[in-house]
């Protein structure tokens, strides 16, 4: 019998949010996963805009240990199957292959929901991300050159690229 905790994945619920926000904060203090400098004030504000029928969670053992979520990218009808992926684990849970159950449960999820293109911004220096997003078959299309400027952290300031990294559906959209 092992000792390491069950994990299991579910949909996001408003209950969820203090751990969201916690982990959220933990990914903000990195410098490299967000330009934004603090969570939502509430599960209302961080719900809005995205596809919530797609977020999820994994747990072990009852604690949420991260989250994955699509936000709409226009509201343009044309671009209603393009989404934008956020997977944040909690920095206890990093190297443990959590982004992995992650994102491969969004993408099914996407799928099922008839998203058939799922895109990235991640910054080049946040190397784990970008090799978890190649792990489940997306590409870089393009590099965005100083499209934001930081206004927390140690980068503050400092105007930043972000690699833009896109995945089509097999599935959807066909």
């Amino acid at each position: 019998m092992s000792d390491a905790p069950e994990l299991s994945l579910s949909a996001m619920a408003a209950a969820d949010w203090p751990a969201v926000a916690a982990i959220y904060r933990e990914g903000i203090a990195t410098g490299h996963a967000t330009f934004a400098g603090s969570p939502p004030a509430d599960y209302a504000e961080f719900s809005a805009g995205k596809r919530m029928d797609c977020a999820v969670v994994v747990r072990a053992d009852g604690t949420v240990l991260g989250w994955a979520t699509l936000s709409t990218v226009s509201d343009r009808c044309v671009y209603a199957g393009v989404a934008e992926v956020s997977v944040y684990v909690a920095a206890a849970a990093r190297g443990r292959r959590m982004g992995d159950r992650l994102l491969g449960e969004l993408i099914r999820r996407a799928d099922a929901a008839g998203i058939w293109t799922l895109q990235a911004g991640i910054f080049p220096e946040n190397t784990a991300s970008l090799a978890l997003h190649a792990r489940h078959g997306f590409r870089t299309v393009g590099r965005r050159e100083r499209i934001g400027q930081m206004t927390h952290g140690p980068q503050a300031g400092e105007w930043r690229d972000t690699l833009l990294l896109e995945r089509r559906s097999p599935v959807a959209g066909q």
